[in-house]
């Protein structure tokens, strides 16, 4: 019987051009199913009644709870190093400004 020893394995991750530009999502909206969890990811903008999905995640339940833990974890890291991040508790109402806003507005 061998003894099993806890082996590392690297993993090398590619990233192409299109995808390190990013896609900025100021909504996620998320369902489920038994099976798989669905995230989609889309902006609102001011003025246009209509958002679009710009990217689809589907993972199992598994990798989203793990996902889940990896978000908590950096966002404890990133308050730790910036301070609490302050989420707004309202709803989204259609005049209400959201995003990056100019000074004064």
């Amino acid at each position: 019987m061998s003894d099993e020893k806890n082996v590392s394995q690297q993993i090398s991750i590619e990233l192409g051009d299109k995808e390190a530009e990013g896609i900025y999502s100021n909504l996620a909206i998320i369902s489920h199913s038994p099976a798989e969890f669905i995230i989609d990811f889309t902006r609102l903008l001011p003025g246009v009644p209509k958002a679009k999905v710009h990217a689809r995640i589907i993972m199992t339940p598994q990798h989203a709870k793990m996902l889940l833990g990896a978000l908590r974890e950096n966002v404890d890291k990133y308050e730790r190093n910036f301070g609490e991040i302050k989420v707004f508790a309202g709803p989204i109402l259609p005049n209400t400004p959201f995003g990056f806003q100019p000074p004064g507005a």
